[in-house]
């Protein structure tokens, strides 16, 4: 086993369950995970790179955080021993039916919507991989679902073999994690690994201008559907609604799914629960009551006409432009971290349309400053908290303070949520002050 973090622990538990002798490697394994893997007879190693494996190792469960060129994994490999990522050894191990869903953004959201939908239908379901709890904790729990619904990411995908998916679902693609795969074309390969062993009987939907390419790069050879808001798309979003050819099947008025984004993304999972056969009747009554996600689009706090809307969890540019778009106001944008990604202009149409100002923070700052300041007025805030209190002190009612930063939190930041909570908790101090 590479990798203790909660993949990691929960691949061990199940492995240890199946009288398998398990062995551990973890740089820094947290010390209370080891003691209770060590407890139920695994041996958890400090190890380092150059650290030698098991002699008599015939498995290597890789946990997502591990890298597939990492040097434990090309020397594994080298052995001729099998190495299957957490979520797939898990998946080896139950027996339902699965949609899983991928892209660079929007897949949690999915992912819950689809699993709602599901459970709508009278459908025992359960929720994994990137977004719930690990497969291998699934597996561990034996609750026979009928439907696995997961999130699965490009760091889960990049070593998946043997993984199968009923429905597979691309959402979009932008660049993200290239300090992992080096270049976009990597980056797209360990995405198209979802489609890879799609067959007969099996569905795998994308957007029209990356269906030719995964279909070439993962070989599937199920069948395909297109979605997004085009006419000639086969699942299409227009006019609140999800069309399939001139049916509607999904009504989605006055929703959080009612906008162009989310729209989509919606049109997506209604195309592929069609293909399955899942009846969406009540697809407008689970839309209605549906709760977002923290830290995506989520609205925090709203006083004397000025709303404040935490999009944490937008680490990359394009994700900024969709929260941009999504808004549905003049906005004031916080915005600013560790830049993952190193083309600044793929935003700057949306800013024109839809940002007032940007508010500036963190690393990034001086960068997106030097490529947006001819299009948007930019703050150098320097500080989350500096950059509200500014936002603030200039949104006139009608307007949006959102925090959509497009960047990793790492520099100020333990992680995003840490950052979208500090948001919501000052956002609502300075609600109360607009209205005292």
């Amino acid at each position: 086993m590479l990798g203790l973090g909660a993949s990691g622990e929960s691949a061990a538990r199940l492995l240890r369950t199946e009288g398998r002798s398990v062995t551990i490697f973890d740089e820094r394994p947290s010390a209370e995970r080891a003691a209770v893997l060590t407890s139920l007879g695994a041996t958890v190693i400090a190890a380092s790179a150059e650290t030698a494996i098991p002699d008599d190792s015939d498995l290597c469960v890789l946990s997502p955080g591990v890298s597939s060129d990492h040097p434990w994994v090309r020397r594994v490999r080298e052995r001729g021993i099998e190495v299957v990522p957490e979520f797939e050894f898990g998946w080896s191990r139950l027996h339902a039916r699965v949609v899983a869903v991928t892209g660079t953004n929007g897949k949690s959201t999915a992912v819950k919507f689809a699993a709602e939908l599901l459970q709508a239908a009278g459908l025992r379901v359960a929720i994994g991989g990137n977004y719930g709890v690990p497969v291998c904790r699934i597996a561990l729990e034996r609750s026979s679902p009928d439907w696995l619904v997961l999130e699965l990411s490009s760091f889960q995908l990049e070593a998946a073999r043997a993984f199968r998916a009923e429905v597979g679902i691309l959402l979009n693609l932008a660049p993200n994690h290239l300090d992992r795969h080096g270049t976009m074309e990597n980056y797209i390969a360990a995405k198209a690994r979802l489609f890879a062993r799609v067959g007969e009987g099996d569905h795998g939907l994308a957007p029209r201008e990356w269906m030719t390419r995964m279909r070439e790069t993962s070989s599937g050879r199920g069948a395909w559907h297109t979605f997004g808001s085009a006419v000639d798309d086969e699942y299409c979003w227009r006019a609140g609604g999800v069309w399939h050819l001139e049916r509607e099947v999904m009504d989605l008025r006055g929703t959080y799914f009612d906008n162009p984004i989310l729209g989509v993304n919606a049109a997506a999972v209604a195309g592929g629960l069609c293909a399955a056969g899942i009846p969406l009747g009540n697809a407008k009554a689970v839309a209605h009551t549906f709760k977002p996600l923290p830290h995506r689009m989520e609205l925090v706090a709203e006083a004397d006409g000025v709303r404040y809307v935490n999009d944490s969890k937008a680490t990359t540019l394009t994700a900024v432009g969709a929260a941009l778009k999504m808004a549905g106001g003049p906005t004031r944008l916080i915005a600013g971290g560790l830049l993952k990604e190193t083309d600044l202009n793929g935003v700057k149409e949306m800013l024109a349309l839809h940002a007032r100002g940007v508010y500036l923070i963190g690393k990034a700052a001086k960068e997106m400053s030097a490529s947006w300041s001819d299009v948007v007025l930019c703050r150098m805030s320097g500080t989350l908290e500096q950059a509200m209190v500014d936002a603030s002190n200039d949104a006139q009612p009608g307007e949006i303070v959102l925090l959509s930063p497009g960047c990793a939190s790492f520099d100020q930041f333990k992680n995003f949520e840490e950052r979208g909570e500090i948001f919501r908790r000052t956002a609502v101090a300075m609600a109360g002050e607009r209205v005292q």
